[in-house]
């Protein structure tokens, strides 16, 4: 089995007016619940807005904070799954399902290796 990052881009702004959040939510809800019944739900989490982001960055000792994202851009993370699946089309196509359920682009990709248990 490997983890996939399996991450949800959306435009800055919040959502269209006309999209029926109650839908996303629960169709999005009925993918997680699938994955935690099959045993492949590590977690997940919606993020907030772009701009809650700080930057820390570290150079030649110094310790420098940024408000906002690292870059400027039109689209951010809006949320992210962390899974355990047996391949890459499998990941794929739990992507494909949260792609279809939010309208959003998704990107799948995997971890270098599994992280120890704790």
């Amino acid at each position: 089995m490997t983890q996939y990052f399996i991450s949800m881009y959306q435009r800055d702004g919040g959502p269209p007016p006309d999209l029926d959040m109650d839908r996303v939510m629960r169709d999005l809800g009925a993918i997680r619940d699938e994955l935690k019944a099959s045993g492949s739900w590590v977690f997940s989490g919606g993020l907030r807005d772009s701009d809650t982001a700080t930057v820390v960055h570290v150079k030649n000792g110094e310790t420098l904070t940024t408000d906002g994202p690292y870059i400027e851009g039109k689209e951010h993370i809006g949320g992210f799954n962390v899974v355990d699946l047996t391949d890459l089309d499998a990941a794929l196509d739990v992507a494909r399902r949260m792609s279809a359920a939010t309208g959003l682009p998704t990107e799948v990709r995997p971890f270098h290796e599994a992280p120890p248990d704790n």
